[in-house]
């Protein structure tokens, strides 16, 4: 069509009193707002999209590296594979010294380099590197401590308060009964009062004090280098003390959380613990108050004596001091495989943290 056709018939469509011109209005109106509608839902949908599209997803960080300078004690053990394990992903243990500069973090034992017989490598470290100091002896029998203050970024024992904490074992709630301590000794029929396993026998030591004196007493049976044979391998320890009703898990020394694999032995086999070590509160972190007997727990060791003859005597006595059981399992960490994988799980979540022990001996004696 012509433009003055298409004037003249849009003139006659849209003159007042035609009702096509009101109906066109309300068309035009609705047509403004569908198209209003349809404009913004393709904006908000393509919005979304672009924005979802433009989101990276959050990386993983990237493999952590664990030297260990030296193995403990000169004793040279297979490395862990944390994930095949522990579950532990992302970390790679070595003892390759070539490993050094891109280590994330470094291992080293007090023992043997206190001792000398491992060097530590020169300052400077390498940007970023985080150097740990690793010790399960008590401040007793860990010497050179003050030579190491600013030296190190994180610790490593059985103290509660390390950056790593690594205890001899720990209680683990079960449900039902299941698994339990007490599943495991149910057919235990001890017929032995009191037995104790000591290898390293000092007069100096509280702990053969305390043996002297309670030995008036009661009859203790004592075994390992300063008593009868024990049988060889890891369980032999448990497996002797299925037959005791009590156990002396006396630490060769006192302080804070120094609490060893004696304690456990005790509890795995079902014997009740007398405890000589860190303070009954220090104890009760571990266990439940009832689980042991602290040798404080009296005013002599003579009362202690009877208190231990009166439990056998008792059933319900004994029962009081076992039947928590029913309640846990225990876990002893594995060393030093365990130990080395709870370390890098440490070191990577906290790449990019800075720390140092400024007074490594005030801290570790106090």
């Amino acid at each position: 069509l012509s433009f003055p056709v298409i004037s003249r018939l849009s003139s006659s469509l849209t003159a007042p009193g035609n009702n096509i011109h009101s109906e066109m209005k309300r068309g035009c109106a609705l047509n403004y707002v569908l198209c209003a509608v349809c404009t913004a839902t393709v904006f908000l949908t393509l919005g979304i999209s672009v924005l979802y599209l433009h989101v990276p997803p959050s990386p993983s960080p990237p493999p952590t590296t664990i030297l260990l300078w030296v193995h403990p004690f000169g004793v040279v053990a297979p490395l862990p594979d944390c994930w095949k394990l522990y579950q532990i992903h992302g970390c790679t243990i070595t003892d390759d010294k070539h490993a050094y500069r891109q280590a994330d973090a470094v291992i080293f034992h007090h023992r043997d380099i206190c001792s000398g017989r491992a060097r530590m490598p020169p300052e400077p470290r390498p940007r970023s590197q985080k150097w740990i100091w690793m010790n399960h002896e008590s401040p007793t029998h860990s010497p050179g401590l003050q030579k190491f203050d600013r030296v190190f970024n994180l610790t490593l024992s059985y103290r509660v308060d390390s950056d790593i904490y690594v205890p001899a074992g720990y209680l683990i709630p079960v449900v039902n009964g299941s698994g339990s301590l007490d599943q495991t000794t149910s057919l235990r029929r001890p017929s032995r009062l009191l037995a104790w396993v000591v290898s390293h026998w000092s007069a100096s030591h509280a702990r053969v004090s305390f043996y002297n004196e309670l030995k008036r007493y009661v009859n203790i049976d004592v075994y390992g280098r300063a008593g009868k044979p024990l049988k060889k391998g890891s369980k032999a320890v448990q497996e002797l003390l299925r037959d005791y009703i009590f156990y002396l898990a006396m630490e060769n020394s006192q302080h804070t959380d120094y609490i060893t694999e004696k304690l456990w032995n005790a509890v795995r086999a079902g014997a009740i613990p007398v405890v000589l070590g860190p303070s009954r509160q220090n104890y009760e972190r571990l266990l439940p108050p009832e689980a042991f007997i602290h040798v404080d727990d009296f005013p002599t060791v003579e009362e202690l004596a009877q208190y231990l003859n009166k439990v056998k005597q008792n059933p319900d006595l004994m029962k009081h001091h076992l039947s928590w059981r029913q309640n846990y399992s225990v876990h002893q960490p594995s060393f030093w495989n365990e130990v080395y994988c709870n370390a890098c799980k440490v070191v990577r979540r906290t790449r990019g943290q800075t720390s140092e022990v400024p007074h490594l001996k005030d801290w570790f004696c106090s």
